[in-house]
């Protein structure tokens, strides 16, 4: 297991693109850390760069201590995870794994030996004799782990290394890794641009946009506590909503009203927010999770003052869990960071269409994730009760979480 500190990590390509900038980040030993953020973000040339694969503008990468900007990737002591699988079709599955030893110059019997470990660890035991080709995705991706475990490395670098499988495969795989890592206990740096696997899978997650890592924190903190807009619209799925609110205290009661909406705060959601003072009269983004709205119909109790009434659009059965999609007619929040965090490759993406009505000013889509009882129904009112205490507030300027206790 190894340490991995990046110090001021910087990438800038001959044409002036900068691709990642002033990267700090220290891993521990035997941490699982994920990098997670859109396409073109930098988190795969930051890698590349902790292999050596990629050369470092300025800043310094250190393994246990030891400065390896200049060491080539052999003599870094770390293993690489691709995305293609990298795997040679004239060799079956057990001489892919052993391949990199045999160039190191082990004899056949510790070759074996460790190849015979890592397919039991694997689950490949009885594929070792198949050629690629014979071998489904997910037996091809195990095969490259394998290559990369009987190295005994300081540490694993994993580029988007499941992206090539089918999605229930996918699933599997994803929690298959996270059990490998966490019993062989590796140092593990992790690539991906789909924030479900970052969320279920690092120790902690590092959300990186534009080259800049954004925040750097245990998932749950990420979700509660998101650092700023960008953060607080990449992580979570559905999206968190957002609308421009004003703060406003008719009754010395405080209140956040958008869209002729109006939701009572409780003294316990002002009292953690102190930065919250700042705002009264003027304007402030207001976060809602989806589950944390709730079909008043369906509660035991219900407070009218902390209700958004509102008319179901779409209405999605889940099975355990429906999804309702509503129009508030507020002003959007069409910052930058937020539609550059809701769009993603997908262009029939529902939260790509959100981010467009946004943009175009068609007061902002919610979507509420309700229990299974609801009654919701396409184009009938309904009253959505919301957790005013797991609001989440940002500068409309910044972007910034308004600060909280």
């Amino acid at each position: 297991m190894a340490e991995i500190t990046l110090d001021n990590l910087t990438k800038v390509y001959s044409d002036g693109t900068k691709a990642v900038t002033d990267m700090d980040l220290d891993v521990a030993a035997g941490e699982f850390i994920v990098f997670v953020g859109p396409s073109g973000c930098g988190k795969t040339t930051a890698l590349r760069m902790i292999a050596g694969l990629e050369g470092i503008t300025s800043g310094e990468v250190r393994i246990d201590g030891q400065v390896v900007n200049d060491l080539p990737p052999k003599d870094r002591d770390i293993a690489m995870v691709f995305q293609n699988y990298a795997l040679y079709p004239h060799m079956n599955a057990a001489k892919n794994m052993g391949f990199a030893l045999k160039m190191r110059g082990l004899s056949k019997d510790e070759i074996d030996r460790r190849v015979r470990e890592a397919a039991r660890i694997l689950g490949l035991t009885d594929s070792l004799d198949k050629k690629p080709r014979t071998l489904s995705g997910g037996q091809r991706q195990r095969v490259a782990m394998g290559r990369a475990i009987v190295r005994n490395p300081q540490a694993f670098l994993m580029d988007e290394p499941l992206s090539n499988l089918d999605a229930k495969l996918r699933v599997e795989m994803r929690a298959e890794i996270a059990r490998i890592q966490r019993d062989l206990g590796v140092t593990t740096i992790y690539v991906t641009h789909d924030q479900t696997e970052a969320m279920t899978m690092g120790d902690r997650v590092a959300v990186m946009r534009n080259g800049l890592m954004q925040q750097v924190a245990a998932p749950k903190v990420l979700y509660d506590r998101p650092r700023n807009l960008f953060v607080a619209e990449f992580i979570g799925s559905p999206a968190m909503n957002v609308v421009l609110g004003e703060l406003e205290h008719p009754d010395g009661d405080a209140w956040v009203a958008f869209g002729g909406q109006r939701l009572r705060l409780d003294p316990a959601t002002v009292e953690s927010h102190p930065g919250l003072g700042a705002y009264d009269g003027r304007q402030v983004v207001v976060g809602i999770r989806p589950e944390d709205m709730e079909d008043a119909a369906v509660l035991p109790e219900s407070d009218p003052d902390r209700r958004l009434s509102v008319i179901c659009d779409i209405r999605e059965d889940m099975g355990s869990e429906v999804y309702v999609h509503f129009n508030i007619a507020a002003e959007p929040v069409a910052t930058p960071e937020v539609v550059e965090a809701l769009v993603v490759e997908d262009a029939e993406d529902e939260e790509t269409r959100i981010a467009a009505e946004r943009a175009r000013g068609a007061g902002v889509t919610f979507v509420a994730r309700l229990e299974r009882t609801t009654s919701a129904r396409e184009r009938e009112p309904l009253e959505l009760e919301v957790d005013v205490t797991r609001l989440h507030f940002f500068d409309p300027e910044t972007g910034l979480r308004v600060d909280s206790a």
